[in-house]
């Protein structure tokens, strides 16, 4: 299973580069070359992405990894629900913050007196 977040960043790399190897997808993303490679078969599986090898290329590994029509669908989802999800954690970590801070003025107040 891969979580939204990973799903949008990897949508987002390839979009921007579709050329990118996956050695150079693992270490824009910062997760093993494993996942990508388990992460990137998910996604061709499921009709998100599509693999293009080029034979002339001299690299027999090279490989284009473009969005499909229903990979821009979904990336439009995925990235709707990871705004959300964002958004919910800003606002978290707004109150949390709020809770901090009052608690730190009481703290000081308590001290100074």
């Amino acid at each position: 299973m891969i979580n939204d977040e990973l799903k949008y960043h990897l949508l987002k790399l390839l979009e921007s580069d579709p050329n990118l190897s996956q050695r150079a997808i693992s270490k824009e993303m910062g997760i093993s070359l494993g996942k990508v490679n388990y992460c990137l078969h998910a996604l061709i599986d499921k009709g998100i992405i599509k693999a293009k090898n080029f034979y002339k290329n001299k690299n027999k590994t090279a490989y284009t990894y473009y969005l499909t029509p229903k990979g821009f669908e979904e990336k439009g989802k995925i990235t709707f629900r990871f705004l959300q999800s964002k958004i919910s954690e800003y606002e978290n970590l707004k109150s949390e913050i709020e809770e901090i801070r009052k608690e730190a003025s009481a703290l000081s107040e308590k001290t100074n007196s």
